[in-house]
């Protein structure tokens, strides 16, 4: 049965009128907001030291440079290439006869200039061996971890970063270029798991192949960024929270309880998005910013994660770069003016990341085929093909 709507209807206009009251006092929190980050930014080095003596339950930005510096886009270079990367991914489903999950990269190579050109590919990979399907810690088989659900998400992003520094390398020296990604640097989820699953997704995988690519730039100028569209992230407006706060240091555990004043609640549920939509003109950058996440603080290294936020005139994106990008100016520079240039060619968002998710993505048609064949391959081989009733009956027509 399909969605009854006529059941729904009065909800969103429900919605839809929470909103509407709401909006007044949203943009009180942003005005307020954005009168902080001007009076806050005076006093750069005072704000900074008391964001480190802090103690906070919120994600906080480190400051790098003053809060309400913008930047305007430099000129991209007459000649330039950008690569991109971007995977989807079939899941293991117990329902079916083998326990497997294929991995699905898209790679894209374009370049502009007075020889230009595009490479459009796309590597598909099975993976269904015992040492593929689980990841074990060294002497403790009781511990072992099946590579599933959010997990195979993570692994897909390192192999997205693999794929990303296998064409870093074979990149000519001759032209400056950008490596793009989809989403965050940071990989959120390996939080949720034991430190023998971050050992090998982020410490010997990810982090590895960022290095890989920190290397192929040291003959050639090679910046690597990720884009995040639409990103929700506060930790720039809890930032000013800190400065709006009255106790210096702040400590959240022990001040916030009995706190009365409650300025921080001022600007509370302002997003940083909003922030920078009413404070950066089309093409212009933010401050840069570091990641105060502690997955990133303890094992990122010289790949700490740092971050701008970037109106590209039709959002406001953030572009995330490892540390070693963001304190070589002609690097960030670079990241600048390609990231807004693949914006305007691709309508909004970067031609480059745009057809590398053509190039990975599998339709349910894909998807259903890629089952067929491998329950028909089990069977030219005598191998059983039994799948659970569940599976089978919704693939049944009973009417």
């Amino acid at each position: 049965m399909s969605l009854d709507l006529a059941r729904v209807v009065a909800q969103v206009g429900e919605m839809v009128a929470r909103l509407i009251s709401g909006g007044a006092a949203r943009q009180q929190r942003l005005d307020k907001a954005l009168s902080a980050i001007g009076e806050k930014s005076v006093d750069f080095e005072g704000l900074k030291k008391k964001i480190d003596a802090s103690k906070t339950t919120w994600l906080v930005a480190d400051l790098v440079d003053a809060l309400d510096h913008r930047y305007p886009p430099p000129p991209p270079p007459a000649d330039f290439t950008v690569i991109a990367t971007d995977g989807s991914h079939i899941d293991v489903d117990r329902h079916r006869s083998a326990r497997c999950y294929l991995i699905n990269i898209g790679a894209v190579t374009l370049s502009y200039g007075d020889s230009p050109g595009a490479i459009l590919e796309s590597f598909p990979r099975l993976y269904a061996g015992d040492e593929d399907m689980v990841i074990t810690p060294p002497g403790n088989a009781n511990r072992r971890q099946a590579i599933e659900g959010q997990l195979l998400g993570i692994k897909r992003t390192v192999d997205e970063v693999q794929q990303l520094a296998e064409m870093a390398k074979v990149l000519p020296e001759t032209n400056p270029a950008l490596a793009l990604l989809d989403g965050s640097l940071i990989l959120w989820g390996l939080e949720n798991y034991h430190d023998f699953v971050t050992e090998t997704f982020l410490d010997k995988g990810f982090l590895q192949y960022l290095d890989a690519i920190k290397n192929a730039s040291r003959n050639k100028k090679l910046a690597v960024a990720s884009y995040i569209s639409l990103p929700r992230g506060n930790d720039v407006i809890n930032a000013l929270r800190v400065a709006l706060c009255p106790n210096d240091p702040l400590d959240t555990d022990t001040h916030c309880p009995d706190c009365r004043s409650r300025e921080c609640d001022a600007i509370a549920g302002v997003g940083d998005s909003e922030l920078f939509y009413a404070l950066l003109d089309k093409g212009e950058r933010s401050a840069v910013f570091a990641s105060q996440s502690s997955v990133v603080e303890k094992r990122y290294g010289e790949h700490r994660v740092h971050f701008f936020y970037l109106n590209t005139g039709d959002e406001i994106a953030r572009i995330e770069v490892p540390q070693w990008v963001a304190r070589d100016e002609n690097l960030l520079g670079l990241t600048h003016a390609l990231v807004l240039d693949q914006c305007r060619r691709g309508q909004g968002y970067p031609v480059a990341l745009s057809e590398a998710h053509e190039q990975a993505v599998l339709t349910m048609s894909d998807r259903e085929n890629f089952w067929q064949l491998v329950e028909a391959s089990l069977v030219d081989e005598h191998l059983p093909t039994s799948t659970s009733g569940k599976s089978f009956s919704k693939r049944t027509r009973w009417v």
